[in-house]
């Protein structure tokens, strides 16, 4: 068991060293949970504000005189290995440090998610991600660099919706149950012009920056997370930005049955997302049980009724249950997520106003664009833009408002690691 095992680790002295990037919110919270977990440590923090990794390790009961900054990665191999921690600004330098064990990134921007990714994977180290941004626009070439490398193991973590569909479609597909949809719960209205303006009342109440829960309401992050279970799993979206039919558990089985059957769905094997508060934040397959002796003893457990039942987890934790992944990834070489060889969606950007040539994109969130998902082959015969890479584009044309955004709509910095990526990716 994994507890055991990490349990004997603490007890041996002996810890999972990470190294990861991200200072924010999320980067945070991932090291407040880690400090709880036995025979694992979080020993590189990196981010640009150097001042503000530094805070998050005291704030996590970091003593400061255990906090070294440095970008050298001689001093910083010395500090790790006397149980202290590093702050630096290079995202790079984890990757470089002999004791470190995995090396993560902790943030939802696909450049550092890539830039920190790639160097990891250069200098020969596992790689274990909770940036599912960074999946979806260059996961399948960073899976390929990573499996060149001899025994470098590339994984998306648990935590965020699609590590933990992962974790249930192992399950279903293992019993043989047929898989008709795979989805989340969102956990607000999709409303695709929002704006930073228009949530920050409830995300200043929350604490939460206002672009982040903007990419929540204008469905970009529920793209980026059902894009990222599509690629993994095979399954498709139905249509252009999926369905989102209002649901709950109740009624779900029945939404999602075949069309032939009274639902919704087109084939099995798909992916879409629900509304409704009851299963906001949760994860759910529903299949198609066509043996009666089995549907029977599901509908006598309470599962549902009917040959559509649906599998509900009520919750996903995020980086908190992350730490699992990593123990699974250095216990047993286990992979939580990772794309198939062949994309079968893609997240294409969406201009959510009028933009004007020479305009730069924002963030996700943001003001000017949003993303939305399609199957990847629709997409790359629209010579859609990634959403992944929008975030600082310059636009070389004007385009409307709803109008997709094209690759020969921006211009790109083509030296950058993240279009270099990319730009490989697709030439597999």
């Amino acid at each position: 068991m994994i507890y055991r095992e990490l349990g004997k680790l603490e007890e041996e002295g002996r810890h999972i060293t990470i190294g990861m990037s991200g200072a924010g919110w999320m980067g945070s919270g991932f090291i407040a949970q880690v400090r709880h977990v036995p025979g694992m440590r979080v020993a590189v923090l990196a981010d640009e504000d150097t001042r503000k990794a530094y805070s998050v390790l005291t704030g996590s009961g970091v003593e400061e005189e255990d906090i070294v900054q440095t970008d050298s990665p001689g001093r910083a191999a010395d500090t790790v290995r006397t149980g202290k921690c590093v702050v630096t600004g290079d995202y790079t330098l984890a990757a470089q440090i002999d004791p470190v064990d995995i090396v993560t990134d902790v943030t939802p921007s696909p450049m550092t998610g890539a830039e920190t990714a790639y160097a990891a994977i250069n200098n020969e180290k596992d790689v274990v991600l909770i940036n599912i941004e960074a999946d979806v626009t260059v996961g399948r070439v960073l899976k390929k660099l990573a499996a060149g490398k001899k025994g470098v193991l590339y994984t998306v973590s648990s935590g965020d919706e699609p590590g933990c569909l992962m974790e249930l479609w192992d399950f279903v597909n293992s019993l043989g149950y047929e898989p008709v949809v795979i989805g989340k719960g969102k956990n607000n209205p999709l409303q695709t012009d929002a704006t930073p303006d228009s949530v920050r009342e409830s995300a200043e109440r929350d604490s939460k920056n206002p672009f982040q829960v903007a990419s929540y309401v204008d469905g970009t992050k529920t793209m980026f997370e059902m894009c990222c279970a599509a690629n993994a799993t095979g399954c498709i979206p139905m249509k252009r930005g999926m369905i989102g039919p209002e649901a709950d558990i109740e009624t779900v089985s029945r939404v999602f049955a075949l069309k032939a059957d009274g639902g919704i769905a087109t084939a099995p094997y798909s992916v879409d997302f629900v509304q409704g508060k009851s299963m906001a934040g949760g994860v759910f397959i529903t299949v198609r049980i066509q043996d009666e002796r089995i549907a029977e003893d599901l509908k006598y457990l309470k599962v549902g009724s009917g040959k559509y039942f649906t599998f509900f987890r009520p919750f996903h934790l995020w980086f908190l249950e992350a730490p699992i992944s990593f123990a699974r990834a250095y216990l047993y070489r286990q992979t939580t997520l990772v794309p198939l060889d062949e994309p079968v969606a893609d997240v294409m950007t969406v201009a959510k106003k009028t933009i004007k040539a020479g305009d730069r994109l924002d963030n996700f969130g943001g003001y000017t664009f949003y993303g939305i998902i399609d199957r990847a082959g629709e997409a790359r015969k629209l010579n859609a833009l990634p959403v992944g890479l929008a975030p600082g584009a310059r636009m070389k044309r004007d385009v409307w408002k709803d109008k997709l955004i094209t690759w020969d709509d921006v211009e790109l910095d083509e030296s950058n690691i993240l279009v270099r990526l990319r730009r490989m990716q697709d030439g597999l």
